[in-house]
């Protein structure tokens, strides 16, 4: 069964300029190729590179370097299907639309499914980073307030969250650069802190590659957007493989860095790895300002994760997968302001009540399956439509399974739960309305 596409929604797959238009229910284009590689570069320069290394190195030891180059492969199978699918189908919504037009209503709707329940988690988690390191003591209070602050940038436009994001992603490379340097200038930087390496088994390295996954995966915040860039045929092909390389090189300067100051110990026991790396050399006055550069990158991420949830939240809205009233576009701010508040409202209930601490896992758990799906839809793609080699989806969707599965088993056993329970919803709904 293929669900009734609302009047607003483009026919024609192959055009693509297509799409709802601005003021009929569509959202205005206004990002260029810059502004969407900043917007991939918040999501992905977020708290990750602060907090992901810490897991990965208890998972893998000095093997994370390992498991950072694995999750890199993947990331980069992944942004080159969502970039070609993005191209053919420029709509909100990512892989929910990819799905739907190539492998069926159902694909469509669980990586929707997915996509909205592990991220809506992971705003709450980088609501809560973002306050651990801002106010220690205060959390819940302070992450709700940000969720509140970002929530009202958002709703006043894609182009003013576009350029909030350039300050905080320029802040987080200034940060970023400091730990580099304090790191290997502290004194206290050593090959012998990568001994022994791997020094882990191949599950250890896999397990690492799928928790580091979570600080690669923003860049499918620019494929939500894709109802929101100017000639989305040339920009989103463009801005994907950018912003993934730059962050990649980003990343692997860090990860050295920190392991040669600090050894996969140091970086194991903490939950601020990176201060932990710049504190163990001469240069520790300047752990604060690490401190203050994660909050930041905590808050560039929450406002790229509430602008693509929203948007897979408005493409499932209009197609009555989800309530039909959270479709609205403000006539003004052409934003999908009913979906941003309604995700605000979700992430402000789990910052007051619940305790996140795992979302790590199982948001890299529903992102991974989200982009299994992906690559799935992009091996279905033709040479008119310029697919890409049939190896790149392939090994994206072998990847994406494998690291999945490699995950702590709490978060495979909840993410299972969590996609069952899509599914069975899905099904109820399909009867009732055959």
């Amino acid at each position: 069964m293929c669900v009734t596409e609302v009047s607003t929604v483009a026919e024609t797959a192959d055009d693509p300029g297509t799409g709802p238009p601005a003021g009929a229910g569509g959202l205005a284009r206004r990002l260029g190729v810059g502004d969407a590689v900043v917007v991939g570069l918040g999501a992905m320069l977020g708290a990750g590179v602060f907090a992901a290394f810490a897991p990965a190195a208890r998972a893998a030891g000095s093997g994370l370097l390992i498991g950072l180059a694995v999750a890199a492969v993947v990331a980069y199978c992944n942004a080159t299907s969502s970039a070609r699918l993005a191209a053919l189908y420029p709509e909100s919504g990512g892989t929910y639309v990819y799905g739907r037009r190539r492998l069926g209503d159902f694909w469509g709707y669980q990586a929707g499914w997915s996509f909205i329940v592990g991220k809506t988690a992971s705003c709450a988690a980088m609501a809560l980073t973002f306050a651990a390191y801002a106010a220690p003591g205060h959390e819940r209070p302070v992450a709700v307030a940000a969720v509140v602050v970002l929530t009202a940038v958002s709703y006043r436009g894609v182009q003013k969250s576009a350029w909030l994001t350039r300050i905080i992603v320029v802040l987080t490379l200034a940060v970023l650069a400091l730990v580099v340097v304090a790191s290997l200038a502290g004194g206290t930087a050593s090959t012998a802190n990568l001994s022994p390496f791997p020094g882990t088994s191949v599950g250890g390295v896999l397990q690492a590659a799928g928790l580091l996954f979570f600080a690669f995966a923003g860049y499918a915040r620019i494929a939500t957007l894709g109802e929101e860039v100017r000639d989305p045929t040339r920009t989103i092909p463009r801005a994907i493989p950018l912003a993934l390389g730059i962050v990649l090189v980003v990343y692997v300067l860090v990860a050295v860095s920190a392991l040669l100051a600090a050894g996969p110990g140091g970086l194991s026991e903490t939950a601020a790895p990176l201060r932990a790396a710049v504190a163990a050399g001469s240069f520790s006055g300047l752990s604060p300002v690490v401190q203050v550069g994660a909050a930041v990158a905590a808050l560039g991420s929450l406002l790229a994760l509430i602008l693509g949830v929203s948007r897979t939240t408005l493409a499932m809205a209009r197609d009555h997968h989800l309530p039909t009233a959270l479709a609205a576009v403000h006539p003004r701010h052409q934003v999908p302001h009913r979906a941003e508040l309604a995700v605000a409202v979700v992430v402000i209930v789990l910052v007051a009540t619940l305790d996140l601490r795992g979302a790590i896992g199982f948001s890299s758990y529903g992102v991974l399956v989200y982009y299994a799906i992906a690559n799935a839809a992009a091996l279905t793609l033709t040479t008119a439509e310029r697919r890409p080699p049939r190896w790149v989806p392939a090994l994206g969707l072998t990847g994406c399974t494998v690291l999945a599965l490699s995950l702590p088993l709490a978060s495979v056993l909840t993410g299972t739960l969590v996609l069952a329970v899509g599914a069975l919803l899905w099904g109820v709904r399909h009867v009732a309305t055959r």
